[in-house]
């Protein structure tokens, strides 16, 4: 004779809420039950989105006698069938939950001899689950406002989604697999870009860490230093920097740097320094050098105050027991503050190192990519990887090549990170006393 459990769930999978109108849960059978109904009563909409997802349309919109005969919009259509997706999956856990649902009942039936009521379900289902319950509205929101707009980024690189001719509601989008991951290993034009401004990313992004690092960190000492008084004064003073809004900031170091008619040039011509002006924005060089130089400025602050949080919790027994035992005060610094340091800003030093890989404000504001590299496609001579993104989808409506640079920098960027938080003595439970 077929157990109860197995006849509860054989029910469910044939007809959704079967198992539990078997068990006599009738209003949550009822409830799976209208479920189906409605899946199956909507089967050609999820058809058609799902064709729609795998074709991305086949009519084109078409000019015929001055009027436009609208057709397929591939975009539309992808956007559409993830949304149909998303949709699907859900419904398939709402089977799987049916399933099981009807399973553990009659389990617990042939276990105690009776089934709870469904007024006590709710009231053991409510105050067990009640979290849950309480976190699906944010998760749909997450879903529909951070997932699927991912999704439909990360499969925007696999398509041709590109001007002139692949741009709707005009042309058709389609389908092309990796070629645009290999045009930018193989075409030289995108090769020699690609590799060109990756390589000036991970140089800007280690400089303006380590130099933003090191200078917080030269600061903080010298506010620390038993010879400097009125610390708190010195320390609200060089907060300011990082109070003052960057894009404020990055402005008026435009102005500032102007190589045509900018203050710092002027003032450079008139006390006899130069004889001509100082192409601090427009020579791919200088202009590299003097976006570090800035960043310094706008990045300091942020260790400074970190690190003057550090070492004022740094038990002033260490360097006692060090200065008894003969150490010097660089000694003391090196074996002792650099140390602990070190141990307490690792996973923000990687984060910030992810953060400047990624600094779009700088580059942009500051010298917009430019002076123009006639070597590149779409980017300058100080663009980075996330700047040249904008300018692919902005300026040029590249948006599958720049959908493929999104997904090699979270793979770059991500993986970095991963191996150097791992490798962090401070995500190490075994060095957390």
């Amino acid at each position: 004779m077929m157990k109860r459990s197995k006849k509860a769930g054989l029910l469910s999978a044939i007809i959704w809420g079967s198992g539990q109108i078997y068990n006599k849960h009738y209003i949550k059978g009822l409830v799976f039950f209208i479920i189906q109904i409605i899946t199956i009563a909507n089967w050609r909409y999820f058809y058609e989105k799902l064709w729609g997802l795998i074709t991305l349309g086949q009519t084109e919109s078409v000019i015929e006698g001055g009027i436009v005969k609208h057709g397929d919009n591939s975009i539309i259509l992808l956007i559409t069938g993830l949304l149909a997706l998303m949709v699907l999956l859900f419904l398939i856990i709402i089977y799987i939950i049916n399933i099981r649902d009807a399973v553990s009942m009659a389990r617990y039936a042939d276990d105690k001899e009776a089934i709870p009521t469904e007024k006590e379900w709710v009231a053991h289902t409510w105050g067990k689950s009640f979290p849950y319950i309480m976190l699906i509205i944010p998760t749909i929101f997450i879903i529909l406002l951070v997932v699927l707009p991912i999704l439909f980024g990360f499969l925007i690189a696999f398509t041709n989604y590109s001007a002139p001719d692949h741009l709707p509601p005009r042309h058709l989008v389609s389908w092309v697999g990796f070629e645009n991951f290999r045009n930018i290993f193989s075409v030289p034009i995108w090769n020699d870009t690609f590799w060109g401004v990756a390589t000036w990313t991970i140089i800007w992004a280690l400089l303006s860490t380590i130099t933003c690092f090191f200078g917080g960190l030269f600061m903080a000492v010298l506010i620390n230093s038993k010879r400097v008084k009125f610390k708190k004064f010195w320390r609200t003073l060089f907060i300011l920097p990082w109070a003052i809004p960057q894009l404020v900031s990055l402005l008026v170091f435009r102005n500032l740097f102007n190589g045509q008619f900018g203050p710092i040039n002027r003032f450079l011509r008139e006390s006899g320094i130069i004889s001509q002006n100082i192409p601090w924005l427009s020579n791919p060089t200088i202009a590299k050098v003097t976006i570090i130089i800035i960043n310094i400025w706008l990045g300091f602050p942020y260790f400074m105050s970190m690190m003057t949080g550090i070492m004022t919790s740094i038990s002033g027994e260490l360097y006692e027991a060090a200065t008894i035992d003969g150490a010097t005060s660089r000694q003391q610094f090196w074996k002792i503050t650099m140390p602990l340091v070190l141990y307490s800003t690792a996973p923000l030093l990687i984060m910030s190192f992810a953060g400047n890989f990624n600094n779009f404000g700088v580059i942009y504001f500051l010298t917009d990519g430019n002076p123009i590299n006639p070597k590149y496609k779409f980017a300058g001579s100080t663009d980075i990887l996330i700047t040249w993104i904008y300018k692919l989808t902005k300026d040029n409506r590249q948006f599958a090549m720049a959908s493929v640079m999104s997904i090699l920098i979270f793979i770059l960027i991500g993986s970095i990170s991963v191996w150097n938080f791992l490798r962090t003595k401070s995500f190490k439970e075994e060095d957390m006393i």
